[in-house]
This record gives structure tokens, sequence and C-alpha cells, in this order.
């Protein structure tokens, strides 16, 4: 017993698997798309970085500072090589209000606390709840972020600088007209119809690193008038330095630091509670995605402690925080990324692009990285959704539906949490309405009546268990056969005393037979059953039970 205690505990502390290449053999081939896999991924974080810098209310290179340590981070020591980590939108949309009340560098003290609550769910392995999501819930995550995905390309569409930032998100600006827009849908398309062509022409580079290579160097050839990622903001810095965020004075970007102190905590806290679990929620549920599309499992885990760490780091080197990108984690799986080279690869160009490339960055047209976007939307979305609808169980088609709105209309943490509720309360209500009981007279006992129950007993049977019996015209003993149910909760023994209550006011005899090893447990732990014996779990021996009644009365 001893020993396998002890062989438990390790296997608790065994340390995780950070092989960079744990299911792929090295070969220059493999390298060659692991790198031009991360390379596409940089490209494409450029302008989702800065453009959820601007929806949080902060400095773009906040955003783009996260995108490096969150992605880097995560790439090493996350729970499923492939999956790509940066500044998302979900989070920024809950940040910006704190930006607007407070000040950035209360957003980094948030960050750090964010993260240590995320490592604490790690440890504690919180992260195997997500088994708990139903695959209905999956499909409108999926659809849902599809679709976010989708709209957030919008703002690409407008004027450079004529979005502004009101303090709940961005807001107003011009549409682009005429020639202009008629320029960008072009390039959109065109490197739409090059990722679509390239793989049926060659798989040497990425067909989504070829629609912005291609585009790229037409536009800057033709010295095209269109919108580009310069037209953003700047992307130029430097190499991210640690920084406090507690304390008093001035910080970064002009704003004051976060006092160390129980005021700042009650202000934080509720903020970084949020985002922990948009983080995590979305972490997880795109690892389960990316997981499907590799053929890997587990990491949960693993996953929670690296974003932990990537949020507590981050928080002190001035980034505005981040979890997994469902869009960059497509964009690196359709390129080839299978291992934690093309994370690494991804965190490593962006950081090259800020401190060196800026210049050449700010040349990519918008119209390029907005068509590798879309074609992210069509791969993401769960078409053939839309074809099950009508086979499926009503309830998991409005499920599906529910989450993919409210993801839209919300945010993520509330959508999971809403569609888990809906499907578990569907559930309980399908198989509170299962249990009934088949009566005989008994084989065992002259003149006793046998009711064998079917369906499981808790608290959404209890009702229906209680209406199953005639007490008063049935005979002096009564046998209820348990051997197709299953007693589950509280409810359930209530259920059961109160039966028994009934029958012994009727001076009639109750005994309980054919009980599962669980429920015998249940049972009497609860202190319902006189006898303390072993029921036989193959019911290869009957033990019949008296019930003891008086103990969950309420006393009203």
């Amino acid at each position: 017993m001893k020993r396998a205690l002890m062989a438990a505990f390790a296997n608790r502390l065994a340390m995780p698997d950070l092989r960079l290449m744990p299911d792929e053999p090295f070969s220059v081939g493999r390298l060659r798309i692991e790198v031009l896999a991360g390379l596409t991924v940089a490209l494409a974080l450029v302008p989702e970085a800065v453009a959820f810098a601007f929806v949080a209310g902060v400095h773009p290179l906040v955003g783009l500072y996260a995108a490096f340590l969150v992605g880097l981070i995560t790439a090493v020591f996350g729970g499923r090589p492939g999956m790509i980590s940066g500044a998302t939108g979900a989070l920024a949309v809950v940040m910006v209000a704190l930006v607007a009340q407070h000040g950035v560098e209360y957003l980094f003290a948030t960050v750090v606390l964010m993260g240590v609550l995320q490592l604490i769910a790690g440890a504690m392995h919180w992260g195997k709840f997500i088994r708990l999501v139903p695959h209905p819930v999956m499909l409108g995550f999926v659809n849902g972020l599809a679709i976010v995905i989708f709209l957030a390309q919008m703002t690409q569409f407008k004027v450079p600088g004529s979005v502004v930032n009101t303090g709940h998100g961005m807001s107003g600006g011009e549409w682009l007209t005429g020639t202009a827009l008629m320029m960008m849908l072009s390039l959109v398309a065109l490197t739409m119809a090059i990722i679509w062509v390239m793989p049926k022409v060659t798989r040497f580079v990425p067909a989504p690193l070829a629609g912005i290579g291609i585009v790229a160097i037409l536009v800057i050839a033709l010295g095209l008038d269109v919108p580009r990622v310069g037209d953003l903001a700047s992307i130029s810095g430097g190499f991210p330095s640690f920084h406090n965020p507690f304390g008093t004075g001035e910080g970064l970007y002009g704003t004051a630091l976060a006092p160390l102190n129980m005021e700042t905590f009650y202000i934080i806290l509720p903020y970084a509670v949020i985002l922990a679990a948009i983080g995590l929620i979305e972490s997880l549920l795109t690892l389960n995605l990316v997981g499907e599309i590799t053929g890997k499992r587990g990491g949960a885990s693993q996953e929670c402690m690296a974003q932990g760490a990537a949020n507590v780091v981050t928080g002190f080197f001035g980034g505005m925080g981040g979890c997994a990108m469902i869009g960059q984690s497509m964009i690196n799986v359709k390129s080839g990324g299978r291992t934690r080279i093309a994370g690494i690869a991804a965190a490593l160009f962006l950081l090259s692009f800020i401190m060196f490339a800026s210049p050449l960055i700010e040349q990519i047209p918008l119209a390029a990285l907005v068509g590798v976007m879309f074609m992210v939307v069509i791969g993401t979305f769960a078409w053939n959704s839309l074809k099950i609808l009508r086979r499926v169980p009503m309830t998991d088609a409005f499920v599906t539906i529910l989450v993919t709105i409210v993801t839209v209309a919300y945010d993520l943490a509330i959508a999971v949490v809403v569609g888990v509720i809906v499907s578990a309360l569907a559930y309980a209500w399908n198989n509170a309405t299962r249990i009934h009981a088949v009566t005989r007279e008994s084989t065992t006992d002259e003149g006793a009546k046998v009711y064998e129950i079917q369906g499981p007993l808790f608290f959404g049977s209890s009702d229906g268990f209680a209406e199953i019996f005639e007490v008063e015209t049935d005979p002096d003993l009564v046998i209820v056969d348990f051997k197709e149910s299953r007693v589950v909760d509280q409810s359930a023994l209530q259920a059961i005393e109160a039966l028994a209550a009934r029958y012994e006011a009727a001076g009639k005899q109750i005994k309980l037979r054919h009980l599962s090893r669980d429920c015998h447990k249940l049972l009497n732990k609860a202190g319902h059953l006189m006898v303390d014996s072993d029921d036989d779990p193959d019911y290869a021996l009957a033990v019949d039970y008296d019930v003891q009644t008086g103990i969950l009365e309420s006393g009203h």
C-alpha cells in the first residue's frame, strides 16, 4: 500500500515532457517546415497584437511584448506542442475598463495575479475539468471564435487612424470606399486564392507565408496605395526589460505605479479572476482542438502551469498578458507546425521584427494578413455542424447555437459556462424522466412484492421515485431491487428514508436489495442500513437491508 501511494505521488510530481520534438523525428525537412510555420505565425501575429493593444487601450508594444513573451514561454513549457499563445481579443475586451480607470500599471499588476491564479489551477490539476465540456459546446466555441475572428478583421477595412478607443473598446472610424476598397478586396481575394492553390503546386513553403510574401512583393513593387502594417502603429522597439508595476511614482507610458497594498489587491482581483478563467478556458479548448487535429491528448495541467508562468513573467516585463490563440494555432497547424520549434521560432521572429526589421514588416499590406485570417476562419468554422443540427438531439443543437451566439455577443468564458450548465440540466432532466419500476411477486419471500427500479435515483428523479410505490395496497413486505439502478446523492437518500417512513407508518416493512458497492457505501455512511455487511457487487448473493428512518428529517 505504501509503495503504491509513493508511486502515485511520484507520478504527480513527474517532470513534464519538454522535448522540442516529442513526436516527430528530427530532419532538415522537418526543421524547415517548423521554422517557416513559425515565420508565418509571426507575420500574422503583428497586426493582431497591435489591434488587441488598441482594444485594451495600451501602447502597441504592450501587445507585441505580450505576444513574444507568452508565445515563447508557452511554446517551451506548454502541454501541446504546435499551439500558439499571445495577446488575444477575449482578454483585451476585459482589460479596457481597468486601463481606462486606473492606468496600464494596474493592468501589469493584474496580469501578474492572473498568472498566479493560473499556476494554482495547474498545480491543483483543475485543467482536467475541461473534459466536462460537451462536444456541442466545443462546436459552439469553434464556430463562435471563427465569427469573432472574422468580425475582428472588419476594422482593417476602415481608414487607418480613424478608429478610436472610447474606453469601452474600439469604435467609430470611416469605411474605405471606391478604389481603395476595391483594391483592398482584390488583394484579400488574391491572398486567399494563393493560399488555396499553393498546396496543389508545392508544399515547400507554407501556403499562408506564400500568400503574404507574393502580395507584399506585388504591392511594394507596384507602389500600390493600400493600408499597411505601419499605418496601424510603429512596431519598432527594444528587448523587453524587467519592470516592477508595484510601488509609488511614475511607471511606463507616463502612468502611476500600482501601490502594493490591499486597496490595489481589491481593485485587481476581480479582473484577475475573470482574465485567468477566460485565459484557461480558451487555452484548454484550443488545446483540445489542436489535439484533435494532430491526434494528441493530455497536457491540460501542464498547459495551465505554462500559461500561468508566462503571464507572471509578462506582467513584470510590460506585457498585457495572453492565452492560446485559436487563429494563430490553426495557421501553425495548417502550415505543418507540430513541435515546440514552430512556437519558439514564431516568438523569436516577432522579437526580431520589433528590434531589427520593423521598417520592412511595416510595409506588409494589411490585405494580405486579412486574407490569411479569412482562410483561418473558413478552416476553423465547423461547417459540418450545420449539416448535423437536424440529426442530433434538439438539446445538443440548441447548445451549439447558444454557445456560438453568446461567444460572439459576450465572451468565451460566459459562453462555455452557459453551455455546460444547459447541457448538464438537459442531461439531468433526461435521466430524471427515465426512472420507473417493474413490479412482480417475490420468488424468495412468499407474499412479498418486488419493485425492480430502472434508472438512476438522484435529485432529479427523487419525486418520480416516490410516485412509483403503492403503499396503501402493497403487502406487508416490500423489496426494492436496485440491480438496474444507482443511489447517487443526498436527495436519493432522503427519498429512500421518506419511502421507508411511509411504509413504517402503514405498519409494513421495506427492504433494499442488490445494492452496488458504491450505493452500499453511500447508504451505510448515512446510517440508513441497519445491517452492516458487504453486498456482492456481482449479485451472486442477494443481501436485504432494512432502512433506518429519522436520519435526514428536516425537523419542520
